[in-house]
């Protein structure tokens, strides 16, 4: 066959193709191969959208369950704690028929759900090694689960005081109210061993299961969180139903002589009742305490679930003391004088016989203590946060459940005395402030409200600052071959090459400067740390006076008088808890400043 029509060659009778032939032969080859392949390209480009629709279709199940995981394990967590709020409601109230033991079997049921799980999931990770492949570092750190396990014993210390007091009612009275203190034993020790190990998962395997699981432990937490805050606040704030002219009780006594067992028809049957009762109501604060941190950590650990942490870990920051010793000093005679006005206080107002006079001036004492403490607190917040102004360390910008829950907790839970301080203010202003004690009440929530204010600043911009990283010295190795601008080479012509410079005045100049730069840093620090180390101590003397007994709200008659007895418990007792909660969560996080300066 002739390729070459416009020129005719001996192709056809020679059998071989000429070169003209040869080439247009190659071009049209290439045209066809060319055509084939263009005819092949829209089933490649099928298989390839095939491949992103499975990919995008994958995707969107997975997203489809995690939601329906985060949707199920919400309405369980709702409806637990709906129930329980309803249920705990009912049986602090004797006008309604929900007795105690009714409400400790809903509870008893709670808790053995929860130690079944919890001893299922731990069992199920260890097992399986593909369940937890990831950490999150930023969760569960060794002080917040140290706080976990110091409370949990003295949760624990309480429940064998419960079980040693209700045991001597046994012959009258019903055997869920012992039981319950045994299983929540059980529980607390379960409990803590499963946030120790387990608090820092990032579950990828079961995950609704487990999300189900840990918002099952944090509303069983909370259920028995309102509890004891319930149980707490009816052993202070009993409502008096002495008349104008009989010798008044203190809340507590009023509480004892009126609780659930005591009564004329059933006797203790042996004579420590009475004095494991009173210790275990002094072991409910941190009963209450070891219930919230359980609830974060468990809040946590349901964020994390299904969760890639990232592979590189956070910075390595040590505990240290060093080059900090006014904060502390100041703090612990803080504490200590703190300490003493309460138990002068407590004792005031237990006493039988009821004296105006002293009781007025041990509220007066309080009031005072109170304003000297959260002045103090005041000025050295104002100290710290203007270093944050002269500081230049970069703000965290990475993303954790962790950190968010810190500071939406720290700002809740301030809600609480600010509600209580507002009160105050109201009803001090409405009614004049006449006399010493209205004026000193006024102060002290004005300065409050200030104090709380200014601590959340401090403590959400610590929090968000990195850590304070070490500057090592640099080494540098002088070339004395190399020429200085300023010199000429005609003046290096007669010298001596063997003769080398010095690198000493070199190396001697950058490490005095990086010194100076460490000197510069460390003052920082130090200021930082000393502010912490003192709003840490004050904290915890804060948490202390309220957690112990402490009530000048309703010590002091004038709140009282205003919104009358009932609405004014109620605004106590719902906003004290949070208020206490939040000294103790600004420890943790006062801490972890501290530890980051």
């Amino acid at each position: 066959m002739c390729y070459n029509t416009g020129h005719p060659c001996n192709c056809l009778t020679d059998g071989g193709l000429c070169e003209p032939c040869r080439m247009t032969a190659k071009d049209n080859e290439a045209e066809e191969a060319h055509l084939s392949n263009n005819i092949n390209v829209p089933g490649q480009a099928g298989s390839t959208c095939e491949a992103d629709l499975n990919t995008s279709s994958t995707e969107v199940v997975k997203e489809r369950g995690r939601n329906w995981g985060w949707m199920l394990s919400g309405i369980i967590c709702v409806n637990v704690l709906i129930l329980g709020c309803a249920l705990v409601s009912g049986s602090a109230y004797s006008s309604v028929n929900i007795s105690t033991p009714d409400l400790q079997v809903f509870l008893i049921i709670l808790l053995l759900l929860s130690s079944i799980w919890m001893i299922y999931y731990s069992i199920y990770t260890t097992r399986n090694k593909n369940a937890v492949v990831y950490k999150d570092d930023h969760a569960g750190p060794v002080w917040l689960r140290g706080g976990l396990v110091l409370f949990g014993l003295l949760s624990i210390i309480m429940d064998i005081f419960k079980i040693a007091s209700y045991v001597g009612y046994l012959h009258c009275d019903s055997a869920v109210k012992v039981a319950f203190p045994v299983i929540q034993l059980v529980f607390i020790v379960v409990q803590t061993y499963f946030l120790w190990i387990h608090a820092k998962d990032c579950v990828q395997l079961q995950n609704n299961l487990t999300r189900c699981g840990l918002l099952l432990i944090l509303s069983t937490n909370l259920v028995i969180w309102m509890t004891a805050v319930t149980e707490e606040s009816l052993h202070h704030t009993t409502v008096p139903d002495y008349p104008d002219n009989v010798t008044k009780l203190s809340g507590r006594q009023t509480y004892i002589s009126k609780a659930s067992y005591g009564d004329d028809k059933c006797k203790c049957s042996h004579t420590s009742c009475s004095i494991f009762k009173n210790a275990y109501y002094y072991l409910y604060p941190f009963n209450i305490e070891y219930s919230l941190f359980a609830s974060a950590m468990a809040y946590v650990m349901w964020k994390n679930v299904g969760r890639v942490a990232s592979e590189h870990g956070h910075h390595s920051i040590k505990f240290s003391v060093k080059d900090v010793f006014l904060g502390p000093v100041l703090g612990v005679l803080l504490v200590i004088a703190g300490l003493a006005t309460l138990i002068v206080y407590e004792m005031e107002m237990q006493k039988d016989d009821y004296d105006d006079n002293k009781k007025d001036k041990a509220v007066m004492m309080h009031f005072v203590m109170n304003i000297i403490i959260v002045t103090l607190m005041s000025i050295s917040t104002v100290i710290g946060s203007a270093i944050y102004k002269v500081d230049h360390r970069e703000h965290v910008t990475d993303k954790n459940p962790t950190r968010s829950l810190d500071v939406g907790l720290l700002v809740g839970a301030s809600l609480g005395q600010f509600i209580i301080s507002y009160f105050s203010i109201i009803a001090m202003i409405a009614t004049g402030a006449k006399g010493y004690l209205n004026g000193l009440n006024l102060a002290w929530g004005i300065l409050m409200v200030i104090q709380l204010g200014l601590q959340n600043f401090f403590i959400i911009e610590g929090m968000h600052r990195e850590p304070f990283h070490e500057v090592q010295p640099v080494t540098v190795v002088a070339n004395p071959y190399v020429l200085q601008p300023s010199k000429d080479l005609s003046s290096l012509e007669g010298t001596d090459m063997d003769t080398k410079p010095s690198p000493a005045p070199i190396a001697l100049s950058l490490h005095s400067h990086t010194a100076e730069h460490r000197h510069k840093l460390s003052w920082k620090r130090r200021v930082l740390k000393e502010v912490s180390a003192f709003l840490l101590l004050g904290n915890i003397l804060l948490w202390i006076l309220p957690a112990f007994g402490a009530r000048p709200q309703f010590d002091h008659d004038s709140e009282t008088e205003f919104y009358n007895f009932n609405m004014w418990a109620a605004i106590v007792n719902v906003g004290l808890p949070f208020g206490i909660f939040y000294r103790m969560h600004s420890v943790a996080s006062l801490f972890e400043v501290f530890v980051n300066s």
